[in-house]
């Protein structure tokens, strides 16, 4: 984690390469623009920056090779990862999880998944070394980029390079002897003063990894990505942008899913369009429109359960969306963004099942059955909201944003049974949200943050509309419910960070944190309906399904914070910790997926040609547990990491690392559970064992 004085520098440093304001300047023979950046939330602008932030970069110096965008958050305090594989990951932080948070790419672009089960989500669309850096604001602490609950994560994918005009670009390429798997990308830019062109193409493979017992894990997968950006300048204070990436994903074995992928394609285009220095009130508009469609197959092919039943799955998923943004200042002091944005998503599919033998006995015909998975349903999202900045002083800023959401869905091919449970009426929701919040620099070495926020989200597709699929953690089978309250977040956090000079060979005090509390109002969980009966496979347990339902009271409350000694000017030691608690009152049981105590120390040396660090992880046994959810208690465990890097020559970068040294053999609390999986019984899964990576990487 970053401290706010380093996460100011790399911030100038980024916005002097890309954006919308644009200057050229003179420098020998080599032209450069500075320009200001419009796909990235926080510049380290104290004025315009959300409270309560993180910002996790150099991302091109990392030289573990992550199997999808979600393992970039393993080092980022308050997060953790939601496992079923190797490719279905899902990010956590503080307990708030899958449309609880906000996830999006270069500050409002989104791709929602196809599969029922998460074997695609958001991150499995993007080639993990194209993220520059990754922003996320801890709560609903802002209302600019869509309806958020429990956070916002930012991707920022990587921008040309505007030091030098002409083609320039980098090939890279790992290894991970766990798995034997294969990285490899290329990218290639071409600037001129009027347009510029960003084209990378990368692939991926990865085999079955071995835990720390010495068992294998299926879990490999192969994967193809390509992008290409495009932006043209029609001035130097206008700019369009249009960025277009597909990702294919084969042959995905999901060691805790109940079938794997046989493909998973992915078409993203967005276009961006900035206009600055409009007038002496009205100083920008922004615009932005995205379109993604995934297109998703799974089967059963090489599971235990072909022999009984064949079962196929093709669905896909359709999000579009768009923003308009104007920045307007009535006076000095204040400064105010005001803005519409939308986002619809559809999904449709059906589920083929060919049944082979019923009660332990062969069919002399086998029989096929149709299943409808997301009986085309749709939810559209149109959201209005305000937000001001008012500066009360030369370093205080006092916050507050309101944001209205019209959110309208509807079911138009529902299955029998489901369409008797309920009035299926297209339905309109009416969401209020909003949030106030002071930001203080005490001083050049001290800064102040309190805000609260109302984060309000509506039911996702999955909660309103699955009819009788096993979709969670355990064998239940779940039921949605379209009637579902949009559940509400009111949070409050108050956080503090800041920077001691120190002397005889210590260099400086970091220190950072922050501490949270939230109440929930119509909380979503899924709840066992003893009045129902199981659909599929009726003699099976357990027999009674579960339908999603709201709570009425539940809470959580936590914490993060960092300390960071730097000594003999290229050595550090630092500790990370992050703690959630989560209670379902109702229930009298912790809230799902709430991640145990976790902490880190690390020990590191940062120089320009070299640098590494060893970092030790504890994590602490999880007893505070979801029953109903199917959650068991899980062990603690401490791994250790080891990294190297090194810039032999200019332009070349080479890593090596070793993680999980001590080969230990864990599971992490959030991962789920092996499911009809030959010689594996429903225990969670396990992580990889020990782990040699190699990562090279040339820029010219």
């Amino acid at each position: 984690m970053k401290t706010f004085y380093s996460v100011l520098l790399c911030a100038l440093i980024t916005a002097v390469s890309y954006g919308q304001e644009q200057k050229e300047t003179q420098k020998d023979t080599t032209k450069q623009k500075t320009t200001k950046l419009t796909e990235v939330i926080v510049t380290g602008n104290l004025k315009t920056d959300p409270v309560l932030t993180i910002v996790s970069n150099k991302y091109d110096e990392k030289i573990v090779q992550p199997k999808n965008v979600a393992d970039l958050f393993n080092n980022i305090n308050g997060f953790s990862v939601i496992k079923r594989g190797n490719y279905a990951i899902d990010p956590s932080f503080r307990g708030a999880q899958y449309e609880q948070l906000n996830i999006q790419y270069d500050g409002g672009t989104k791709a929602m998944h196809a599969c029922p089960n998460r074997m695609d989500p958001i991150t499995t669309h993007i080639i993990p070394e194209e993220i520059s850096k990754i922003e996320i604001i801890k709560g609903p602490y802002t209302v600019r980029y869509g309806a958020t609950f429990g956070g916002i994560v930012n991707l920022v994918t990587q921008k040309p390079d505007f030091e030098d005009y002409g083609l320039h670009g980098k090939v890279s390429g790992g290894y991970e002897s766990n798995g034997n798997s294969l990285v490899n990308l290329i990218q290639l830019q071409y600037i001129k003063d009027k347009y510029d062109i960003v084209a990378n193409a990368g692939y991926r493979d990865f085999g079955n990894y071995e835990d720390g017992d010495g068992t294998e894990i299926p879990s490999s997968f192969r994967s193809t990505d390509y992008g290409v950006k495009i932006g043209y300048n029609f001035s130097e204070d206008q700019r369009l942008q249009a960025h277009w990436r597909q990702s294919f994903g084969r042959d995905v074995l999901h060691a805790a899913l109940p079938m794997d992928t046989e493909y998973d394609n992915s078409s993203i285009i967005s276009l961006d369009y900035s206009l600055d220095n409009i007038g002496k009130t009205v100083k920008s508009l922004t615009a932005k429109a995205y379109y993604s469609y995934v297109d998703h197959l799974m089967t059963n092919t090489n599971r235990p359960s072909f022999r009984m039943m064949e079962a196929a799955s093709g669905v896909d998923a359709i999000t579009a969306g768009g923003k308009i943004e104007l920045n307007w200042k009535p006076f000095e002091k204040l400064n105010i963004f005001s803005g519409l944005d939308a986002m619809y998503i559809a999904r449709d599919g059906k589920r083929t099942r060919l049944v082979k033998m019923m009660n332990g006995n062969p069919l002399p015909t086998p029989v096929e059955f149709n299943d409808k998975v997301w009986q085309d349903s749709y939810i559209t999202d149109i959201g209005v909201f305000t937000e001001a900045k008012y500066s009360l002083g030369a370093n205080t800023i006092f916050t507050a944003g309101l944001r209205y959401d019209n959110v309208t869905s509807d079911i138009q091919d529902p299955e029998a049974d489901f369409e008797a449970m309920y009035d299926l009426e297209k339905r309109t929701e009416h969401n209020i949200s909003g949030t106030v919040s002071v930001k203080k620099r005490v001083s050049d070495k001290f800064t102040l943050e309190a805000a609260y926020g109302r984060g309000v989200r509506s039911a996702n597709m999955i909660e309103r509309f699955i009819n009788h699929f096993t979709v969670g953690q355990d064998p239940y089978e779940y039921i949605g419910n379209p009637d579902l309250k949009a559940e509400v977040n009111n949070q409050f956090e108050i956080g503090f960070k800041g920077n001691e000079p120190l002397k005889n060979g210590f260099n400086s005090f970091k220190y950072e944190t922050s501490f949270y509390y939230s109440f929930f109002e119509n909380y979503i969980v899924v709840i066992v309906d003893e009045t129902l009966t199981r659909k599929f496979n009726p003699i099976a347990e357990p027999r009674n399904p579960k339908v999603f339902r709201n709570l009425d009271e539940a809470y959580k409350t936590g914490f993060e914070a960092m300390a960071q000694i730097d000594f003999l000017d290229h050595y550090y030691f630092k500790s990370e910790f992050s703690y959630v608690y989560a209670k379902n009152k109702d229930l009298g049981e912790s809230l799902p997926l709430t991640p145990p105590f976790t902490t880190r120390f690390v020990v590191g040396i940062e120089k320009d040609k070299f640098w590494g660090n060893i970092q030790y992880n504890l994590v602490s046994k999880q007893d505070n547990i979801s029953r109903s959810f199917g959650e068991t208690e899980t062990d603690g465990y401490q791994t250790l990491d080891i990294r190297l890097g090194v810039k032999p020559i200019k332009n070349v970068t080479l890593g090596v690392a070793v993680i999980n040294a001590l080969d230990e053999a864990y599971n992490n609390h959030l991962n789920f559970s092996f499911t009809n999986q030959a010689d594996f019984g429903s225990t969670p899964i396990t992580e990889p064992g020990r782990n040699f990576s190699a990562f090279l990487q040339y820029k010219f």
